[in-house]
């Protein structure tokens, strides 16, 4: 779709399965959207490995953008929808390198507003089953929301958005080094 944008900025809160030997300052989750090329969030050994997600607003997500370390990749990886968990939404297939990889969502599932996602890592490319991410970034659109007839803008929803956030959630550039 030709609206899509990039929507870390929309993450109201976000969490991660481990944190190497729980050292959450050089490698907690808050390096996943913190921008920078010298930091990652690096999970502990074992399988299965996630990261889940929820959304200020509801938003229609086309693909995930991910970058890990070569090496340390998910292998066999699923989306699930937090609003139903029981199964995955589908299966995603990153590729064992360095590059920054964007993960597109099957087309019947663009078109669904979700809140809350979780990326779940079943298994590694690493022989411990350790995940090593240096980015995350999802693609998509946030949901038109209609008042009166009358739609609102992108611009009143980031708007909307930012003010509600003030005051409750941490931002992912904001977040502190809780697990």
């Amino acid at each position: 779709m030709s609206d899509d944008k990039l929507l870390a900025h929309l993450v109201s809160r976000y969490g991660v399965s481990s944190v190497y030997n729980r050292n959450t300052v050089s490698y907690g989750k808050q390096h996943l959207f913190d921008k920078s090329r010298e930091t990652c969030w690096n999970s502990e050994q074992g399988t299965p490995q996630h990261i889940q997600v929820e959304f200020k607003v509801p938003v229609k997500l086309t693909a995930i953008q991910i970058q890990f370390q070569g090496g340390f990749a998910g292998k066999t990886t699923n989306l699930f929808d937090m609003s139903q968990p029981s199964k995955p939404i589908c299966p995603l297939h990153p590729k064992d390198d360095n590059k920054v990889q964007v993960l597109a969502l099957p087309k019947p599932l663009q078109d669904i507003a979700r809140t809350r996602i979780k990326i779940q890592f079943l298994s590694s490319t690493d022989f411990f089953g350790r995940i090593i991410v240096y980015s995350l970034d999802f693609v998509g659109h946030t949901e038109t929301i209609q008042e009166d007839s009358d739609e609102t803008s992108q611009e009143d929803i980031d708007e909307t958005s930012q003010q509600d956030s003030d005051s409750s959630l941490p931002t992912p550039t904001a977040a502190t080094t809780q697990q």
